[in-house]
């Protein structure tokens, strides 16, 4: 799953996860947010709806990341006035930005990554954060399988990986998943240690 995998995924238009909007739970969040001089980031961004709804809704040190160009390029075409240097296509893993991240957002990445990369998940995003910094978003829980992406986990699997790097402040049950997601998803948010 390298980014020849995903900018194929793109170029072919197999991207069944992709809801060509911001999810309600991220929009929800999103909204109840006072300080539009955050600084945020969304990894593995794909199309980036949740970038262009945070942009309209006035935030503007946002940045979205990810591994192919593709998404980020539809991006730019719906909202050209988001700055270039913003848009940025890189490996999640090796991405060293000079500052860090007051908010990072989870949509679909998390669960589009080998499971083997879980770890090194959570020490990156630990790492990319400010202290006191959050990353917030949401996870699929369905049974792991070796098939996918998506692949599925457990709240309690989950726990085991970030608990080491992040105060939990909420793992809990979706309450306002969109309807294909309904009951598959756990809504977080972790503050870095």
């Amino acid at each position: 799953m390298d980014k020849n995998f995903w900018t194929k995924k793109y170029q072919d238009q197999n991207t069944g996860w992709d809801i060509g909007t911001a999810s309600t739970p991220l929009k929800e969040y999103i909204d109840q947010l006072d300080n539009k001089e955050i600084k945020i980031l969304i990894p593995g961004a794909g199309n980036a709806y949740e970038i262009e709804y945070l942009w309209n809704a006035g935030f503007k040190n946002i940045y979205a990341l990810d591994i192919s160009d593709e998404p980020l390029s539809n991006l730019k075409e719906r909202c050209p006035e988001i700055p270039s240097n913003q848009l940025l296509c890189e490996d999640f893993f090796s991405f060293d930005p000079p500052v860090k991240f007051d908010l990072i957002l989870e949509q679909t990445f998390f669960c589009a990554l080998n499971p083997s990369l879980r770890k090194q998940y959570a020490i990156q995003m630990q790492r990319l954060l400010k202290e006191g910094g959050k990353l917030s978003g949401l996870l699929f829980i369905f049974p792991l399988t070796e098939s996918g992406p998506p692949f599925g986990g457990s709240k309690e699997e989950y726990l085991k990986y970030f608990s080491p790097y992040f105060t939990v402040k909420t793992m809990e049950s979706c309450k306002n998943s969109i309807q294909p997601r309904d009951g598959n998803e756990l809504f977080f948010i972790l503050e870095k240690k």
